[in-house]
């Protein structure tokens, strides 16, 4: 069954419900009414007869306009008929007085039943009773013309009910269906088609934009898809075909190999190709374990002064015309995975030693509120503010001022890696993520550009597994 036939359903049951309760209570009151007048009017002739008889003027005349509906009959105390009314006369009491004040009986006038009220008089000639008794047949003819209407009444309100209900919420779930033709209607190469948005500021117009929403991101992520395999298939071409030049180059020429100088430079050119191209499938897994979300960072005590130490170290002796500055630098311990930070502290220094002009500057410090703030700055072009988060982006590369250093220390492209692939940054910003950190780019004091990576506070105990 489908939402328009459940709603229907339920429209109408509710309905139902409602309307039937509210017949059936309305045909108990009329009843009750009808019969209380009834009950009034018989009640009234009675005592009009009996104020007459306890005036002492006898017995009035009990003469009835109607001889069918109504009667008229006054008892002794003995409960022996002493006067009635002409369509009466002569038969016995046709109610019982001691039954109380009012009682239904059957009488010989009609196949009616009559409702009698009795009321009691004391005249001169003692105790008496005055029965009066009219019909129900108008209570009774009056109910059932009512029950009838309402009989024939309600089923065709409900008709109508489920009518409305029918088309009013066809009507709402026209705009769902036409999303959903269009959902349908949408594959991998059509991402850029849009779910139409109905009119009104109702839950069905909010859903079309959230599902416009997410073919935006869809569509984003199979861009970036498409750029990543792209730019992965042409980062990895270069070095395959380096491998491949050289080494055809040598089978061509196998007598420049004869001497061990010579197959000693093809060996380191094919070794370095290969490194190459392990870094760049290593980062590629990286990432992909990212959009997985499958980085669990193994967390453990780790001095990270030593981490940054340690890389300054090693770009002191890789690019020895840099000047690379500590004074900075500050204690910090933290639970942390000691890999993937260390893989940050590299790509950012590398970064830095690629574009400075003669100078890098690492700085470490814990905040007063547990958060640990390392930086790295370099004195060179700098990253412009419309690019600062396009920087960590992957195969991002900006222009040659930036991805090259005039004054050379390290001379690395942007990215953060040696071999230019333009996933060293990306690389940090998914590992500082893991660590639920942030790393961010500004300026520096030193004028070119300064990364900086927060980590929140201490996460605790490290998990076992």
């Amino acid at each position: 069954m489908g939402v328009r036939f459940r709603s229907t359903l339920a429209a109408v049951l509710v309905v139902a419900v409602g309307v039937v309760a509210g017949a059936v209570a309305l045909v108990a009151l009329m009843r009750a009414e009808l019969t209380d007048d009834v009950r009034q009017a018989a009640r009234g002739r009675a005592e009009q007869v009996a104020a007459v008889i306890e005036a002492g003027r006898g017995v009035p005349s009990l003469a009835v306009s109607e001889p069918d509906e109504e009667f008229v009959q006054v008892l002794d105390a003995r409960g022996e008929v002493v006067a009635g009314s002409p369509n009466v006369k002569n038969l016995p009491p046709l109610a019982d007085p001691r039954e109380g004040s009012e009682s239904t009986v059957s009488t010989p006038l009609d196949e009616d039943r009559f409702l009698v009220v009795a009321v009691p008089a004391e005249g001169p000639s003692g105790h008496r009773t005055v029965l009066v008794g009219r019909t129900v047949i108008a209570v009774a003819e009056s109910t059932r013309i009512v029950t009838r209407l309402l009989l024939v009444g309600l089923p065709l309100l409900m008709l109508v009910v489920a009518g409305t209900t029918w088309m009013a919420v066809g009507r709402s779930l026209a705009p769902v269906a036409a999303i959903r033709r269009e959902v349908e209607a949408i594959s991998a190469a059509e991402l850029h088609r849009r779910v139409p948005l109905p009119p009104g500021r109702d839950e069905i117009e909010r859903l079309a934009a959230t599902m416009n929403r997410m073919l935006d991101r869809l569509e984003r992520a199979q861009s970036a898809q498409r750029r990543f395999i792209s730019d992965a298939s042409h980062e990895l071409r270069s070095p395959v075909a380096s491998i491949r030049q050289h080494v055809e180059v040598a089978l061509a020429h196998p007598d420049r190999l004869t001497d061990r100088a010579a197959s000693e430079r093809l060996a380191r050119t094919v070794l370095a190709e290969d490194l190459r191209i392990q870094r760049l499938v290593d980062d590629l897994l990286l990432l992909a374990r990212a959009d997985e979300d499958a980085l669990r960072p193994r967390l453990r005590p780790v001095d990270l002064d030593d981490l940054v130490l340690d890389e300054a170290r090693r770009l002191r002796a890789a690019a020895p015309g840099l000047r690379i500055g500590t004074a900075g630098v500050s204690a910090a311990r933290r639970r942390a995975d000691p890999l993937g930070l260390g893989r940050v502290v590299r790509n950012l220094g590398e970064n830095a030693a690629g574009h400075a002009r003669s100078e890098v500057a690492f700085d470490l410090a814990e905040l007063p509120d547990g958060r640990v703030v390392l930086g790295v700055e370099d004195d060179g072009p700098g990253v412009p503010p419309a690019d600062r988060e396009r920087v960590f982006e992957r195969f991002v590369r900006l222009d040659e001022a930036r991805s090259r250093s005039s004054a050379g220390g390290g001379g690395t492209d942007d990215g953060g890696d040696p071999a230019g692939s333009g996933l060293g940054l990306a690389i940090v910003a998914e590992l500082v993520a893991a660590h639920g950190g942030t790393a961010t780019v500004t300026d520096g004091r030193l004028g070119g550009a300064r990364f900086e990576v927060v980590l929140p506070a201490d996460p605790g105990p490290a998990d076992p597994s």
